[in-house]
């Protein structure tokens, strides 16, 4: 029962709310960017999906560093030496991310033939969890 709490406990902190906020927001970014683009390159379907997909990425990814600093993991700080760590982490951190979310929208689309809509929206979900992870532990950890 503790654990049930404890968890619930994390489940509701302020941080865990907004980064479940800017995440959604992040997500919105990247899939309205990813519906808007995808149809307007005149590339194979493929390649649209996965291009469409990259620069949806750069977008939310920009959108999802300024909030998560800022708000989430309150780094107020923009001290060079730690803005530029705090930067080079988290892109070298999304651009893991963006490996992962890449494969899989080309795991889901060409091999079992899920739309790439719905396919989105699931890939985004694993996104999400990998990317707080990085940032809790990592990116913007606190220092003791």
């Amino acid at each position: 029962m503790e654990k049930i709490k404890k968890l619930w406990r994390f489940c509701t902190s302020p941080e865990m709310i907004l980064y479940l906020v800017f995440g959604v927001l992040t997500t919105v970014i990247n899939i309205v960017a990813y519906t808007f683009l995808r149809p307007r390159l005149p590339l194979d379907e493929v390649s649209a999906v996965l291009t469409a997909n990259a620069i949806a990425w750069v977008l939310a990814v920009a959108f999802a560093f300024i909030t998560n600093k800022l708000f989430v993991f309150q780094s107020k700080s923009f001290a060079a030496r730690l803005f530029w760590w705090e930067l080079i982490t988290f892109v070298g951190a999304r651009l893991f991310s963006l490996v992962v979310d890449e494969y899989c929208m080309y795991l889901l689309v060409t091999v079992l033939k899920a739309g790439d809509l719905f396919s989105k929206i699931v890939v985004n979900v694993l996104v999400v969890i990998i990317n707080y992870v990085f940032s809790k532990l990592i990116i913007f950890k606190k220092k003791a």
